[in-house]
């Protein structure tokens, strides 16, 4: 635990074309439980957040509607912000780009670099992506479309500045490479250096004279700076950057600690803002974390499609900290996650409803029952009663590890076994019968103070998370005593304070009359079950037992040599390293299966395929087109048989 280090974190400023979706939202509840986090473990936080608000998409946008783009922008920024507001986001900085010390600074910048040599006029001609305001070379395209949105280019052709990024290639290579986690997950790392670096850098496009809506170059007024140099100096910028004069503000948090992106914008984060802070003489972010997607079902959210989910409609229906539940709970560290109403429903009923309001309500009713609502001191002790303080006090350790690898939902995880733990407490002491004797109202006296002490130990760890759930447990279980530093030893609870009436924190909800009403309100449909392949014929168990079924973690994936289906997989299996072959190759980029924890069949005899033996057979699900490969937790040791 840290005095008062200073911890800088930020999310990509939101894009302010149109009110941002769950997906979008994601992202700035990550942030704010870490953040929120690191000021509970005692860091001096700088929580950074805003608006991108130029670009020829916001020029075409306001021109539909036959406003100004500062009208548009205008109107989207606030929704935005209003949308982190009703989230709970903690923000210390609000930065918009149309701010007047941004728009001076940035074009303080782009003459530096313009003076020193690294910006040049030149004239581009190629592809763009307007709603990506991304530029594509002929052979970065993917059937002739963006390679980020799969949506249509057009040719380009204006006068423009370059920025020389194969100058400084060389040098954020050789970060990279002494910085292993500057970049993660791992697999986006392998993807920027395999596809981006190493094939060489072209010169970055930093002007645009084809519209106006832009921060103007101070020397050169038909051009505006590109919007990409423009929105990722916001990092600077915010915190007091102004070039010679900058503030003691920015002398404090520089270098940014995390950058929290999606992994759509990789690329920029990862390539073009190491090199610009080279150019400046800054130093570099410690870390940039590109989060994965949150899916509606299987599918990206789109307005075009129709599949579009908003923050505000789910918090009306089942309140802000169950949202932030399902957001931060159900995101994989480093593959997509998916949302529907159901699955968000069935969690809410089952995780919040069912395991955490239940323990709370009956535990807080039993010292109103028993006790008159005062928490009693401890009397005879239980065989089980070091379980429970042990869980408490290893799991309140492990979340510390978790939350410093941003291993958000693991973290969660570690706190609901806190949860579990309790309920099954209660099970095992029988309150109720304890209640009929003397001599074991002195063991449910013991009972009672342990269970309010653990959910102490769940509302503390909450607070980051589900800050406004942490707050309603501790008024209802008279907790006040909930810092970290406190969950060092079980027993901070003081005897003798009252708790208040038992209310449900969250109330268990009908599915069926829920996705009624949700259906009627924002015409979601319920899920059809799909047709599925026809069920084999029996085996014995014995046939099944013959099956070695193995984990296995894969060191090593790549693509085999003239093939166009196979990838070469090396799994570590406890001592031992396997090579298989699998016909993988249109399902899964090679780079992000590094790290992965694979099931597959140990037993099948070996079998040659394009002159490589291949040693197993990896297990997947297949359906209409689509492959899942079978995989398990990341803490299951590799070679572990599956039973």
């Amino acid at each position: 635990m840290c005095d008062k280090e200073k911890y800088y974190i930020t999310t990509a400023i939101a894009y302010t074309s149109r009110k941002p979706h769950i997906g979008n939202t994601y992202e700035v509840v990550l942030t704010d439980a870490i953040a929120r986090f690191k000021r509970y473990m005692g860091y001096d936080v700088c929580f950074c957040t805003g608006t991108d608000e130029h670009g020829q998409k916001i020029q075409e946008l306001a021109e539909a509607e036959g406003i100004t783009p500062k009208e548009y922008v205008d109107r989207v920024a606030g929704e935005i912000k209003k949308i982190w507001d009703l989230m709970n986001a903690s923000y210390d900085k609000f930065i918009r780009t149309t701010d007047g010390y941004h728009v001076k600074t940035v074009q303080k910048i782009f003459k530096k670099l313009y003076d020193q040599g690294d910006i040049y006029k030149s004239r581009y001609e190629g592809w763009y992506c307007t709603p990506c305001e991304s530029f594509w070379t002929d052979t970065q395209l993917v059937d002739g479309k963006c390679p980020d949105c799969g949506r249509e280019v057009h040719k380009q052709d204006e006068e423009a500045y370059f920025f020389k990024m194969s100058n400084y290639q060389d040098r954020l290579m050789k970060h990279i490479e002494e910085n292993p986690n500057f970049i993660q997950p791992e697999s986006r790392k392998k993807e920027m250096v395999n596809n981006f670096l190493k094939p060489g850098l072209q010169d970055l496009c930093v002007s645009r004279t084809s519209f106006d809506w832009g921060i103007p170059v101070s020397f050169d007024e038909k051009h505006v700076v590109y919007v990409w140099l423009d929105a990722l100096t916001n990092y600077i910028t915010a915190i007091g950057y102004r070039g010679d004069e900058s503030s003691p503000e920015f002398s404090k948090y520089w270098p940014a600690d995390v950058h929290i992106i999606g992994k759509d914008i990789l690329r920029f984060h990862t390539i073009y803002w190491p090199i610009i802070l080279m150019a400046l003489g800054l130093e570099l972010p410690k870390q940039v974390f590109g989060h994965p997607w949150l899916l509606n079902g299987e599918d990206k959210m789109s307005k075009s499609i129709g599949n579009v989910i908003y923050a505000d409609d789910l918090v009306k229906h089942f309140g802000v900290d169950a949202v932030r539940y399902y957001l931060l709970h159900e995101m994989p560290y480093a593959q997509d996650g998916t949302i529907t109403y159901e699955i968000l429903i069935n969690r809410y009923n089952s995780d919040l409803a069912n395991t955490l309001g239940n323990l709370v309500n009956r535990t807080v009713s039993m010292v109103n029952k028993y006790f008159e609502g005062i928490i009693p001191a401890p009397g005879n002790s239980t065989d089980f009663d070091s379980s429970l303080s042990n869980t408490c006090i290893e799991c309140s350790e492990k979340i510390v590890k978790t939350m410093d690898t941003l291993r958000v939902s693991d973290s969660l995880d570690q706190i609901w076994k806190i949860v579990d733990r309790s309920n099954k407490y209660i099970d095992e002491t029988t309150p109720w019968i304890l209640a009929k004797t003397d001599e074991g109202k002195e063991t449910l006296k013991t009972v009672m103070y342990n269970l309010i002490e653990a959910i102490r130990y769940i509302t503390s760890l909450l607070q980051p998370f589900l800050p406004d759930t942490a707050s309603a447990i501790a008024k209802q279980t008279g907790a006040d005593e909930l810092s970290y530093a406190s969950l060092t030893n079980f027993g901070a609870t003081k005897p003798g304070t009252k708790v208040s009436e038992a209310t449900p924190i969250f109330a268990r909800i009908d599915l069926d009359k829920k996705l009624e009403e949700l259906t009627e309100e924002f015409g979601a449909e319920q899920e059809t079950q799909p047709e599925i392949e026809p069920f084999k014929e029996p085996v014995t168990f014995d046939d099944f037992e013959k099956l070695d079924i193995r984990v296995g973690k894969v060191k090593v994936c790549e693509k085999v040599p003239k093939s166009s289906k196979l990838l070469r997989f090396e799994l570590e299996c406890g001592g031992e390293t396997r090579q298989i072959l699998s016909g993988i190759a249109k399902y899964y980029k090679p780079e992000d299966l590094i790290g992965k924890n694979l099931l597959f069949i140990a037993n099948f005899p070996p079998r040659k395929m394009m002159g490589l033996e291949s040693n197993g057979m990896i297990l997947s699900a297949e359906h209409d087109g689509k492959l899942v490969l079978t995989s398990t937790l990341d803490d299951i040791q590799s070679g572990a048989s599956i039973v």
